[in-house]
């Protein structure tokens, strides 16, 4: 009788226990599912805010109706890694990491310097039959392989951009290395910037859609030191002056192994000044850029000999252009004129030369050598996944009468290729490209031909915070 009692009692405490605790139980449940509910509205209004900044902010941009000349076509493959910093429009600070790894392999049916194997450089074919003999090479490098950061950084005063920059293509005392070559070493705060990258003289969007690393001779190609000022910087118009790093090399022609000219040192004491005007529009743009300089040498003889030393005036008028003529075609354009500016050219001998007078008491002089460059190339889509660049490249230098017969004149350029992209980060095809090199008055002229095949393969990572 006792066991049934407290059974009575154990099943009546549990019957009571469950319909106390039932109501407290399901309002605490009600409780987090609301708390729940309550933390998704707020994200979801947050997530709102963001947006309805953006749509003021993209409200707010002004409207345009001119297109990136490379968006029609494939980029160019120089200009896609130039110093233009990421947009930091949100506010927030942004880096990019950036780069390619890329191997070209080729074969050179004749002969140049070999510490320039894999490129086509007109000034370094051959000046004189079989100076660099044999003919016929096969050649393999990693030396276009790339590596770049870029920074946005708002402030008061504008966006900070910053680009650090490099490649492994050795040249000068490193030429025909792979090693470690900068690039881009360049600051910019609203209008102001300063560091290395593109001359102000230059237009890197006339660079080819090419396999061949060197690119155009005709075109101004050089990255230089410089502090540059942009007082017009919008969708249609840019406007950039420039003090630049001067510098300029001379030939002794017929009197290179005159002990008197040993002697002869250059002398910079005045920068180069530069300056580029580019209109933009929806057939492409236009580009107007023009440069000038002061080259000095000194005889430090302690009687320095007649005519050895002296200055020439170097100036260059650069004109270029991207024109779209189709979605699918674009072309690239440039003609540049000047004395005194190999230098800043892609591929182009001296500067400065000695010249034959007809005064006894100074039969020498030295001479800013003129120079033209002309670029002209299309590159065209064929669909998503193939195109083709084709052109042509000339230089020609009005040489000297006091220079060696053997010295180079006029170099021409061309090339043709293939390109397949599987998918939009790889580039893999091929590429015919022609050189020939002409002396300047001992009649002697060459012709090299080459087939590159490469693979590139790009890569990038954005970082916002």
């Amino acid at each position: 009788m006792r066991s049934r009692f407290d059974a009575a009692c154990f099943v009546f405490a549990l019957l009571t226990a469950t319909v106390v605790l039932a109501p407290w139980t399901h309002a605490q449940s009600q409780e987090q599912e609301l708390q729940q509910m309550k933390d998704k509205v707020q994200q979801l209004e947050q997530q709102l805010q963001e947006l309805k900044a953006q749509i003021t902010q993209a409200q707010q941009k002004p409207a345009t109706s001119t297109p990136d000349a490379n968006v029609a076509v494939r980029a160019n493959e120089e200009a896609q890694e130039t110093p233009a910093a990421p947009e930091s429009g949100s506010g927030k600070n942004t880096v990019d990491i950036y780069g390619h790894v890329m191997l070209d392999s080729g074969y050179e049916f004749g002969q140049s310097d070999p510490n320039w194997f894999d490129v086509m450089r007109p000034t370094k074919l051959a000046s004189f039959d079989g100076q660099f003999a044999p003919d016929g090479k096969t050649y393999f490098g990693v030396r276009q392989t790339r590596f770049g950061v870029k920074t946005s950084t708002p402030t008061g005063l504008g966006n900070l951009k910053t680009v650090f920059e490099f490649e492994l293509f050795g040249t000068g005392g490193d030429a025909g290395q792979t090693t470690f070559r900068l690039r881009h070493a360049y600051g910019e705060l609203g209008h102001f910037g300063a560091g290395q990258t593109w001359s102000t003289f230059m237009d890197i969007d006339v660079f080819a859609n090419s396999l061949e690393y060197w690119g155009p001779n005709g075109m101004v190609f050089f990255r230089n030191l410089q502090v540059r000022w942009a007082p017009i910087q919008n969708d249609h118009t840019r406007l950039i002056f420039a003090v630049e790093r001067p510098g300029a090399s001379a030939d002794g022609g017929t009197y290179a192994d005159r002990v008197e000219l040993q002697r002869t040192k250059p002398k910079f004491d005045v920068p180069d000044f530069s300056l580029q005007a580019r209109f933009m529009r929806n057939w492409g743009y236009l580009q107007l850029a023009g440069i000038f300089r002061k080259i000095s040498w000194v005889n430090t003889a302690t009687t320095p000999p007649f005519g050895l030393t002296g200055d020439a005036f170097g100036w260059g008028i650069n004109v270029t252009s991207n024109l779209n003529f189709t979605k699918n075609n674009i072309g690239r354009f440039e003609v540049v004129y000047g004395k005194g500016i190999q230098n800043y050219m892609n591929d182009a001998p001296v500067d400065v030369a000695l010249k034959n007078t007809t005064n006894p008491g100074e039969p020498v002089v030295g001479v800013a050598l003129p120079v033209l460059g002309v670029v002209s190339f299309l590159d065209h889509n064929w669909n998503s996944k193939f195109s083709t660049s084709l052109g042509y490249s000339l230089v020609n230098i009005s040489n000297s009468n006091a220079q060696a017969p053997s010295d180079y004149h006029q170099g021409h350029y061309s090339l043709t290729n293939l390109l397949y992209h599987p998918v939009p980060s790889v580039t893999m095809g091929g590429e015919f490209q022609f050189g020939r090199r002409v002396n300047f008055s001992d009649g002697f002229n060459v012709n090299d031909y080459r087939l590159q095949f490469s693979f590139k393969y790009d890569w990038k990572k954005g970082f916002v915070f």
